[in-house]
């Protein structure tokens, strides 16, 4: 009996030890990795409660200054509207400035009204040499008497006619700005401009500019006369802006739209379009071009929600992709690729913020401030109260 109680202690002990190596095992793969980044502080960039302002771009010129450029509107509430549109007749093309990415200048400057209507999304792209582009597309406010003149089709919202796409340079720092110049009509698009013209070419999203300095600049086109529905394209520059010419087709397809993208160039020399989409449930996918733009493969699902995305390379080349959550909770988000970001579908998701008030915020863009530091601009709100332009700063580790 005497050696049956040992034999049963010693079993006992046995047990002990292996559920304890066991649970320290679990508790060990539990413990989360180290984050590849640190959230260091949300900024208030630009807010007046006079002015619905949204829709901002972010450089970093050679000295180290910032420049943030945003779409302002007069808050239309203040005259006794029930809430604002993101097509207003006094919507212009505006610019803050800042040393710090923490304090900037009260007061924007003007970067370009437009002559007739009000224009949106200002995405900037700073050239190697120094030379500023700015990118955006314009609503003309008519009414019907002047609508019945127009050349059919056109395209129109709320009482404005679509003027198409067009884009500013500056080579002073942004002090001045000269344009517009128009892109081409791109077929497919049929559509003619409010001013019977065909419609120049359009779209929100990043520019960039290639190792063999070609400029890249993904645009959307309406598929057919009949259908709202868009596709993608291809715009390329070998003069830093001046004139373009169509490539290529970026995304397509018979059901789902495709527009607001963004467009990055890989260490390998790939070109990664990083696609919003409609009718696809929100999904974000991609598409890669490995011929330099001359043909894109078949458009993918990156296996998340969000949009309008924006891709910027960190000092060790991994790829860090923000985004606008427009779902319960709204926020801002993130994801860290590898080099040449073909892990989209596996990299965590990192919030950035999760207290915004309603789905109208987003349109993230990041810029580097040093080397271990970023700021990621978007527009906001809280309560579904006045949009304003916001920024967090984070660490990469």
């Amino acid at each position: 009996m005497l050696q049956l109680h040992f034999r049963l202690k010693a079993i006992s002990f046995t047990l002990m030890i292996l559920v304890f190596y066991s649970t320290w095992g679990e508790t060990k793969s539990k413990t989360p990795e180290k984050a590849a980044l640190r959230i260091v502080k949300d900024v208030v960039i630009y807010k007046d409660s006079s002015y619905y302002s949204s829709f901002p771009s972010v450089i970093m010129r050679p000295e180290g200054e910032l420049i943030v450029a945003f779409r302002r509107a007069p808050d239309r509430r203040i005259f006794g509207a029930k809430g604002n549109r993101h097509v207003d007749a006094n919507s212009y093309l505006v610019q803050v400035r800042s040393s710090n990415g923490e304090n900037w200048t009260a007061n924007p400057e003007l970067i370009y009204a437009h002559d007739f209507g009000g224009s949106q999304d200002p995405c900037l792209l700073q050239l190697k040499d120094g030379t500023l582009l700015c990118t955006s597309y314009g609503w003309a406010p008519l009414n019907e008497e002047e609508k019945s003149t127009l050349i059919q089709p056109y395209a129109e919202t709320n009482g404005f006619v679509f003027l198409g796409g067009y884009l500013v340079r500056s080579i002073d720092g942004g002090k001045t700005w000269q344009g517009p110049i128009y892109p081409p009509h791109i077929v497919p698009e049929q559509y003619n401009s409010a001013l019977g013209e065909p419609l120049p070419a359009y779209n929100r999203g990043a520019l960039c500019e290639g190792e063999n300095g070609r400029i890249y600049w993904v645009v959307a086109a309406h598929d057919s006369e009949t259908s709202r529905k868009t596709s993608t394209h291809l715009l390329v520059s070998d003069d830093k802006g001046l004139s373009w010419k169509h490539l290529s087709v970026v995304a397509t397809d018979s059901e789902a739209s495709f527009n607001e993208t963004s467009i990055y160039e890989t260490p390998k020399g790939d070109l990664v379009a990083f696609l919003r989409t409609a009718g696809l449930d929100d999904q974000a996918c991609i598409a890669r071009s490995t011929d330099g733009g001359k043909t894109f493969n078949q458009w993918e699902k990156m296996e998340f929600q969000g949009h309008p995305l924006n891709a910027l390379r960190l000092p060790d080349n991994r790829v860090l992709l923000t985004y606008g959550y427009r779902h319960k909770p709204y926020g801002i988000r993130a994801r860290i690729l590898n080099a040449e970001c073909t892990d989209f579908a596996t990299a965590p998701e990192i919030v950035l913020r999760d207290d915004g008030g309603s789905t109208d915020l987003g349109y993230t863009w990041p810029v580097l401030i040093d080397d271990n530091r970023v700021l990621v601009v978007y527009y906001f709100n809280h309560d579904k109260g006045i949009r304003y332009i916001a920024g967090t700063i984070l660490e990469i580790d």
